[in-house]
């Protein structure tokens, strides 16, 4: 983030003021995420109170139901959002969302901060988000029902259009990823098929479901003094097994980023014992995988976006695709369980 002042956009401010009482004085664009549907600005009142301003497109606005449920329930890490004169915790803006919440902090767990207490203040914070209790409030919630169709034909569309890439016409970009695509196109192929078949298995056998963040990487995490933490970011809530957010600490899941076994074992200090389904945590490796691959695979692939964009995203890739990436990840899971014969 910039620490740069900026003056405040006239309609945003409109905004913020009428549906939620704030009067701002700064508002600061900040980059975090990958939402392209998504702006957030830290900004600042009159009385020195900071706070995030979201613009959400994607996802449901069950998450910030979630974060005032929980913090109502008492959960640790939660910041919960304000809420309009009426109670609502967001209004609705040119087809997009706008919520306010207090700013938390400026330290991101990405950015190296993470001591053994912060591994354990993360792992009650999700600990405590899983048993709690899923009111009537958070009936809307999604549900995780192992499937998976729009994550299947994206990556089938992806294959079929990056290994037509002409080498010779394309741009620098689509070259290097159609090439890193066309390299690992077989086991891609199987990765999708050994989903399949595990989402099928899953389906047949529900397992409990619990309030889950989603997407609980550290990307997700903001850091305080004394071992505390902050779990953002809650547009992807969703009623799962626990696997669905435990992964992210089973698994790593960020190349750039891998949990270390002594960061999972303070984690699961703070989380408390439990025992995993190593099938579920195949799956959700599996799915999420192929969603980054695809996805950040069509970024680099858009003629549309800028340069840096498109480096940024081609990195990515490359991560997702290396030895300690989720692709790898997820094919060593189902090795492990004997899934995995290409």
């Amino acid at each position: 983030m910039t620490s740069e002042t900026t003056s405040v956009d006239e309609r945003l401010a409109r905004w913020v003021t009428e549906d939620f009482g704030l009067a701002l004085v700064s508002a600061v664009p900040v980059g975090y995420g990958a939402d392209p549907t998504a702006e957030l600005w830290r900004a600042t009142t009159a009385d020195g109170g900071d706070y995030a301003v979201k613009l959400s497109g994607g996802g449901t606005p069950a998450g910030l139901l979630v974060t005032a449920q929980l913090a109502r329930q008492g959960v640790p890490g939660i910041v919960a959002p304000l809420t309009t004169a009426s109670g609502e915790v967001c209004t609705v803006h040119e087809g997009r969302r706008l919520s306010v919440v207090p700013w938390a902090s400026d330290e991101r767990a990405l950015g190296g901060g993470m001591h053994p207490a912060h591994w354990r203040a993360y792992g009650e914070v999700l600990s405590a988000t899983h048993a709690a209790t899923a009111t009537d409030e958070l009936a809307g919630l999604p549900r995780e029902d192992h499937t998976h169709a729009a994550i299947g034909a994206a990556v089938r569309e992806m294959d079929r259009r990056l290994r037509a890439v002409d080498d010779r016409s394309a741009d620098p970009w689509t070259r290097a990823v159609a090439a890193h695509w066309r390299e690992w196109a077989d086991d891609l192929a199987i990765l999708l098929d050994r989903v399949d078949r595990l989402g099928a298995e899953l389906r047949s056998r529900p397992a409990d479901l619990v309030v889950c963040h989603g997407d609980p990487h550290l990307g997700n995490l903001l850091l305080g003094p004394d071992g505390r933490v902050w779990l953002i970011d809650w547009d992807d809530a969703v009623l799962a097994p626990r696997e669905r957010d435990l992964m992210f600490v089973v698994g790593g899941v960020l190349a750039f980023a891998p949990v270390t076994p002594a960061q999972q074992a303070a984690f699961f200090d703070g989380y408390g014992p439990v025992e995993l389904d190593p099938v579920r945590l195949a799956y959700h490796l599996g799915v999420r995988a192929l969603d980054d691959i695809w996805s950040w695979a069509g970024d680099v692939a858009d003629a549309g976006r800028s340069a840096a964009d498109r480096v940024r995203a081609l990195k990515i890739v490359a991560g997702l695709l290396s030895p300690v990436g989720l692709v790898g990840l997820a094919r060593q899971a189902l090795r492990d369980l004997g899934r995995w014969d290409g």
